[in-house]
């Protein structure tokens, strides 16, 4: 670890200057904090200026970089003497969070303070705060902050998505005129798509905490995992007409956030409240935003033994100043100010809290050793797919989450299929978590079967478990178990090789050997697919098993053999050379089931039509979990194609209706497949050519509707009879069909809308709903009836092309790794 944290410290100056005088951000930047949005690499440049200039009270961690290139940093401040001895007082930290007997004296150790501003790249104001917040705890200027960071390490990560930030600042500083103009409607409140609020790739990042699929994410918790705060807040801007928002939080709060954080929370905010009655600043508590979906700035935290917490202020897109509904204007002056004053404030709790703060700290880990923090006390996760269990088990590993593998012993537990308690045999490869361990709360959170939900008005999804998103078999058990090794047991997967086979064969059904058939394609071999199950020399091969045929190949490819081998021996793929094509059951290799299987040339629409964090899925999962380059378009090019050129057209979740013509259906009839992802689909309803229909809630005959129940005090939720925020079904499948193959029978998909279709009366109705399909989350009454049934994936042939209705999102946040299958056999299959 030592060594480690060594590494991560930015080398700032071959010359410590100790009588460097800290300028204000004021000084450094020419032009007075607030009246202009600064860019990254001069927040970058004066964090190292400070830190340099400040090197007794101040360590500048460099913890990476974003996609596009921008640096990663994070400032330490302290006292002198706690700088001094720094690493001690982290090594000590990570002891307490061990939750074993340790001999850390607490009355010495401080307590330490994480601030996280701007994970969302167009609530500019954060990063500004950010070196305001710098200057006051390092200069020496303030005797109030140097007395609280006697007692308090103080970690400032000033921008956590600089792409995104810059992507706002940079459209705003190229707009904004010699004085801003206030009005609303002027452009520069207007951002262009897709706005500045995702990174470089579209996503959300205060969505990715736990899943890190985000290389901004993964080297961010990485460096948090070496520090594991006792209190941590993320400072975020809403609406420019709203106030400030601060902690406590807002119902549902998770049932395993415990009594001393939440009142910990009420603690801070009526220090923050006592600023702002001063100030005559309005503020709100306890409403919208709460604790409950694990992957959050604030909820993660939580879900570690931290204090964690959300600080909104109004202001997205409010630029240097604008009038709000009021009639006030609001400017970035006052922004900063608010988010500058809770900051100070947080920190004096921290500070004159700091011994409770780490004796709760230290209890809540030794507790986790002792106690399962809900019902279960071991998970035991089946290894149907071996790949999707080993990035589960990466997942895990990510998280600091413990677990080991295998038993030799009947078990009882929750099944997570049957939602029934069943009796089962652990095996080898079982992977098994028991949340008798430090990250306890953390585990059972993310594999609970079922999340208690107090209210319905959640902020986000209310269902993740962990076995459904990887769509692997489960067990929840009351008894604690144990694994008995600390790896998976693959000695039996092995190659097989002649010196002149018929065919070379691979497995079928998860990334890696969509990732095969591509290095293959690549190489200009011809690979077939097995749209039928099929047993050669008492083997038993499933149907999508991938086939390179010597003959057809060995013409045009030379060393066609070494190719083969050399691209399975990359990707670690077992590759199973036959000798004959009369096979033991099913048909021969000569027969029609086994079509070569098209190159797809990928494009996706983009642009103001489209769910920029949708688009932003696709186009991350095509170029980094498969490696391929789709072409991106703009929606009013979509009947210009060429169906050379593109032959799979994928339309995220957008709204294209003005778009659909001529043009497209010619494009699909000469063979291109269209693929059409939630409201898209909207798109075509009742359109030429598009044979979908939307499943209309059943009314029954002289039904009249029933009264509102819904009282005027309860106005800002949600109808609850209506709602459904983030709930996961189990999809039946028609196994036999392409779409899916390496899923089988059923498919978990998380539904965030009540949008359901008619089966197709021409076409294959691939995905249907039951009335037994509801797994986890919150549904209402009203929403649950009408998701009982209907179709969710259809497939439609037109002329020589085919139509994908695709009614849910398979690659959510890019975590759900269950509908990465499903997505990869929409692309490639051939049907």
């Amino acid at each position: 670890m030592k060594k480690l944290f060594t590494l991560f410290v930015l080398t700032l100056s071959s010359v410590i200057y100790v009588n460097a005088q800290v300028k204000t951000p004021d000084e450094f930047l020419g032009y007075e904090l607030g009246s202009h949005f600064t860019a990254h690499h001069k927040v970058a440049e004066y964090f190292k200026q400070t830190a340099n200039a400040a090197a007794k009270n101040v360590k500048l961690i460099g913890y990476g970089k974003t996609n596009e290139g921008r640096p990663l940093l994070a400032a330490v401040i302290s006292s002198a003497e706690n700088i001094n001895k720094l690493e001690q007082i982290r090594t000590n930290n990570l002891l307490l969070a061990s939750g074993g007997t340790n001999s850390v004296d607490l009355a010495s150790q401080p307590a330490i303070l994480w601030l996280s501003y701007n994970v969302h790249g167009n609530e500019a104001n954060s990063t500004e705060t950010a070196m305001k917040m710098l200057y006051n705890l390092a200069s020496g200027s303030n005797q109030q902050a140097n007395n609280w960071l006697k007692n308090t390490v103080v970690i400032i990560d000033p921008c956590l998505n600089p792409d995104g930030r810059d992507r706002y600042a940079n459209y705003f500083n190229s707009v904004v005129g010699e004085k801003p103009n206030a009005d609303p409607s002027s452009r520069e409140h207007i951002e262009p798509w897709p706005g500045g609020r995702p990174n470089h790739y579209y996503f959300d990042l205060n969505r990715d905490w736990a899943w890190q699929t985000q290389l901004e994410s993964k080297q961010r918790l990485a460096l948090y995992n070496q520090w594991m705060p006792q209190v941590h807040v993320d400072f975020h801007e809403q609406s420019y007409n709203d106030p400030y928002y601060f902690a406590p939080a807002a119902e549902p709060v998770h049932q395993d956030i415990t009594p001393w954080q939440k009142s910990f929370q009420v603690v801070v905010g009526k220090n923050n409240a006592k600023y702002f009655d001063e100030q005559g600043w309005q503020y709100f508590t306890k409403e919208r935003f709460d604790l409950l979906y694990p992957s959050y700035g604030d909820t993660y935290p939580l879900y570690n033994g931290s204090i964690g917490m959300t600080y909104e202020q109004g202001g997205i897109r409010a630029g240097l100043a604008v009038v709000t509904n009021d009639g006030d204007t609001l400017t970035l002056k006052d922004r900063i100010a608010h988010h500058y004053t809770t900051g100070m404030s947080t920190l004096e709790v921290t500070s004159l809290n700091h011994n409770k703060l780490l004796d709760e700290y230290k209890k809540y880990f030794q507790q986790s050793l002792v106690t399962a923090p809900g019902i279960y006390k071991s998970y035991v996760i089946k290894p149907d797919n071996l790949s999707r269990l080993k990035k589960l088990a990466e997942l895990l590993t990510k998280n600091k989450i413990e677990f080991a593998f295998g038993g030799d012993k009947t078990a009882r537990g929750y099944d997570y299929d049957t939602q029934k308690e069943e009796s089962f045999t652990l095996g080898r490869n079982d992977l098994i978590v028991n949340v008798l361990q430090p990250r306890s709360v953390l585990a059972n959170v993310l594999l609970e079967p079922q999340t208690l939900v107090t209210d319905s008005n959640t902020y986000d999804i209310t269902a993740w478990a962990l076995p459904y998103v990887y769509g692997l078999k489960a067990y929840a058990l009351k008894e604690s178990i144990k694994g008995k090794f600390s790896s998976l047991d693959e000695s039996k997967i092995v190659s097989s090789n002649l010196d002149k086979p018929l065919a070379w064969l691979f497995n079928w059904g998860n990334s890696e050997d969509l990732q095969l058939l591509i290095a293959l394609q690549k190489e200009n071999i011809k690979v077939r697919q097995a749209d039928q199950p099929f047993s050669v020399n008492g083997k038993d091969y499933a149907a999508g098993t991938l086939i390179v045929l010597r003959a057809e190949n060995e013409k045009l490819i030379k060393d066609l053999k070494n190719k083969v081998v050399q691209v399975s021996t990359q990707l670690n793929k077992p590759v199973q050379a036959i000798a004959t094509g009369f096979v033991d059951k099913g048909k021969d290799f000569g027969s029609s089931v086994y079509p070569i299987l098209k190159q797809p040339k990928i494009a996706i629409v983009s642009g103001n039509e489209v769910s920029s964090l949708a688009f932003g899925e696709v186009w991350y999962y095509l170029e980094h979990d498969l490696g391929l380059t789709p072409s991106i378009i703009n929606a009013r090019d979509i009947n210009n194609l060429d169906i050379s050129k593109i032959n799979t057209l994928i339309l995220p979740d957008g709204s294209y209706s003005s778009f659909i013509d001529e043009g497209l259906k010619a494009w699909i009839s000469k063979g291109g497949k269209l693929v059409l992802m939630e409201d898209a689909i909207e798109s075509v309803l009742d359109k030429k050519g598009f044979d979908i229909k939307k499943k209309e809630a059943i009314v029954k005959k002289d039904e009249k509707p029933e009264p509102s129940k819904l009282l005027f005090k309860n106005r800002d939720k949600d109808d609850y009879e209506n709602s459904i925020p983030g709930a996961i079904y189990k999809v039946m499948m028609d196994q036999s069909h392409p779409l899916a193959y390496g899923i089988g029978k059923s498919y978990y998909t998380l539904k965030t809308d009540r949008k359901v279709y008619e089966p197709l009366v021409k076409g294959w109705n691939v995905g249907q709903l039951n009335d037994k399909s509801l797994m986890a989350g919150v549904v209402g009454k009203k929403a649950r009836q009408e998701l009982k049934n209907g179709l969710l994936i259809g497939i439609q042939d037109s002329g020589r092309g085919s139509i994908v209705y695709l009614a849910n999102d398979p690659l959510f946040r890019n975590f759900w790794e269950n509908g990465k299958t499903l997505f990869g056999n929409i692309i490639f299959c051939s049907y």
